[in-house]
């Protein structure tokens, strides 16, 4: 009989039997979810036997929530989430026509789910566009609640966008700036301290705990001075304050190299790094995605804002193969809530025809186990995994961009994995 897991003074409480409500998701959810959960539950008996077991709840989101109830985000499946704090979901399609712009937004947004981490790794024999995917090793720290996703927009023509054209020339003064105010539209992208501190802290935190180099703050602020420069400000001040003997941040090596020279500077670096000190820098955006392909292993933990994490993501998903097999995670890292998932689309032309890759789904349910400290169970299904690409043995997606590979239907490669867990 399955148990609720509790967050009792800040640490995860997990039972032997933790309760998992799961979103099967729409399109190919069905498929992916089924094989996910085949290859987590063998990992975790062969890890430890009939001691632990993962108890599965259905929840209802999307088209087939809609179909059941009239609704494509019930009450009901957040009360689950609220209640068992611990799930995960497959893809789901945003719904056309009005109603929410986006059922993943909602659940984010709605669960406070301030963290989306995304950790992107290469699998020997998987496909890359790059020379040496191997050096490719990171952790997206991509902040969930405020930039573009806080939708705060005014549309050419309307009236609210009118008064707000108003206040922006007549009450702040702004005349130059807005260069064709008949037809312009406007958006506005809040971006906090506490919001930012709060990501860049957990970011800062998973570094130290997983013994990981450096965390990169990416940011366009040489432009969005009061926003982004804010969000880069804010993590130098974070890192210099709540992490001061743990941390050694760029901003202190160049007052170092300003008032005693760039050798005392090195000299510094080159002790944070024999200390075991986490170096904590930044980089802008654009020089960050040319920087992450020509040297990905000057890059481990990113912190980011929401739009720029987007863009991010889905670069370094593509240097290891692509979203295919990249997992994903929403989590508050101070509730407890977190909520594992598919990062790819709903790919409804393939739903049923076996041809879907569940690789996403079981890699972010590798995520969940760690998450629980089911090590031992997480690493089974990586390393299986690892020999099952090895293998060559895979689905329809990587089989059109592997030499001599084998095709696996869905089931197929889920099974594969299962038989190679050792």
């Amino acid at each position: 009989m399955g148990e609720k897991i509790t967050l009792e003074n800040d640490i995860l409480k997990v039972p032997d039997q933790p309760i998992i409500p799961f979103i099967e998701g729409d399109g190919i959810g069905k498929d992916i979810t089924t094989a996910s959960q085949k290859v987590l539950d063998a990992a975790v008996a062969k890890a430890y036997g009939s001691k632990r077991k993962l108890e599965w709840k259905e929840v209802l989101a999307g088209g087939k929530a809609f179909n059941s109830t009239g609704e494509y985000l019930p009450e009901k499946t957040l009360e689950a989430f609220r209640e068992y704090l611990v799930g995960i979901k497959g893809p789901l399609e945003t719904p056309v026509g009005g109603g929410i712009r986006s059922l993943n937004v909602a659940l984010r947004q709605t669960l406070d789910l301030y963290v989306c981490l995304r950790p992107v790794r290469w699998f020997k024999g998987v496909p890359s566009p790059i020379r040496y995917p191997s050096m490719v090793d990171m952790h997206i720290f991509r902040e969930n609640t405020e930039d573009i996703y806080a939708g705060i927009e005014f549309q050419s023509g309307e009236e609210k966008t009118e008064k707000f054209l108003d206040f922006l020339v007549n009450e702040m003064g702004i005349t130059t700036q807005i260069r064709f105010p008949e037809n312009s539209s406007f958006g506005v992208k809040p971006i906090s301290k506490d919001g930012s501190e709060r990501l860049i802290r957990a970011a800062i935190q998973y570094a130290i705990d997983r013994r990981l180099p450096s965390v990169t703050l990416v940011h366009k602020g040489n432009i969005m001075k009061f926003t982004e420069g804010a969000f880069k400000n804010w993590g130098y001040d974070l890192a210099e304050t709540e992490f001061a003997n743990q941390v050694f941040t760029w901003r202190q090596y160049q007052q170092i190299e300003s008032e005693k020279g760039q050798l005392d500077a090195q000299k510094a670096l080159e002790q944070a790094k024999k200390e075991d000190k986490v170096i904590v820098k930044d980089v802008i955006t654009d020089a960050f995605l040319q920087d992450s392909l020509l040297h990905p292993y000057d890059h481990s933990v990113i912190a980011t804002m929401n739009l720029n994490g987007d863009y991010v993501s889905d670069q370094l998903a593509a240097m290891v193969g692509g979203i295919g097999i990249s997992p994903g995670a929403n989590i508050n890292y101070q509730s407890g809530f977190a909520i594992f998932e598919a990062t790819h689309g709903t790919a409804p032309n393939i739903a049923g025809t076996g041809k879907a890759n569940p690789s996403s789904l079981i890699l972010s349910g590798v995520m969940m186990l760690e998450y629980l400290g089911w090590h031992e169970a997480a690493e089974h299904v990586f390393d299986a995994m690892e020999h099952t690409f090895a293998k060559r043995r895979v689905t329809s997606d990587l089989h059109a961009m592997m030499e001599s590979s084998t095709l696996l239907s869905t089931t197929e490669f889920a099974d594969e994995i299962i038989r190679n867990i050792h």
